[in-house]
């Protein structure tokens, strides 16, 4: 019985973790070379949507030259 009591949160809390993680798309180069935030080119964290200025750096050759946030 007292294994239970440790068991159970426990596979809760994994199950959660499993679940409600976040998954990234974004290299995490491309964040450490501009000194961004992902959330600064992609519409919201662990989302493959660009925004504006995250498509225009696509477009620039993973540059932000040309592109105005």
């Amino acid at each position: 019985m007292r294994a239970w009591k440790l068991a159970i949160p426990s596979a809760i809390l994994g199950l959660g973790f499993l679940f409600c993680g976040t998954a990234t798309y974004g290299k995490p180069e491309y964040a450490k070379k501009e000194s961004k935030k992902c959330v600064d080119c992609h519409v919201k964290m662990g989302s493959k949507d660009l925004n504006a200025y995250g498509q225009c750096y696509k477009d620039n050759n993973h540059s932000l030259a040309k592109c105005k946030q």
